[in-house]
């Protein structure tokens, strides 16, 4: 009978520990320098937190540009208001550039890169990828 009762505890335990309250964590990849593209990608941010704030769950979002796409956190950007008022509406968000990209682009422009103050710089856009996905976050490629 102990047996039973234990092994019915260990199949529902898993169950139990992701009914409410879990935290997912989800990484977007842009890489192209494109207002429409960035926008879906803040849709689709915006629309996995909401998911997971109304089922009582928790998620961290990161978005992770490099390449062209890193002129969508320049202070140029199209989608740089946008960026603003959801970095403050959703601190579960973070926005992280790449700095080999940030490097090249600096010794084109002959001049340091400035970023939008919601931007983080992470030494390489594709290697935080890698950590993420290794760390079991779940990958957005747009």
């Amino acid at each position: 009978m102990k047996k039973l009762l234990l092994a019915l505890v260990l199949a529902v335990a898993p169950v139990v520990s992701f009914a409410a309250g879990a935290v997912h964590h989800v990484a977007f990849h842009v890489d192209e320098n494109d207002a429409a593209l960035m926008n879906l990608v803040l849709n689709n941010a915006q629309n996995v937190s909401q998911f997971y704030a109304s089922i009582g769950d928790e998620v961290e979002i990161e978005i992770i540009a490099y390449g062209p796409g890193l002129n969508m956190y320049l202070p140029e950007s199209p989608v740089k208001d946008r960026i603003a008022q959801m970095s403050l509406a959703m601190p579960n968000m973070t926005l992280s550039a790449c700095g080999n990209t940030m490097a090249k682009m600096a010794e084109k422009a002959g001049h340091d890169i400035t970023l939008l103050p919601e931007a983080t710089v992470v030494p390489a856009g594709v290697v935080r990828l890698i950590e993420l996905q290794e760390q079991g976050w779940a990958y957005i490629r747009p």
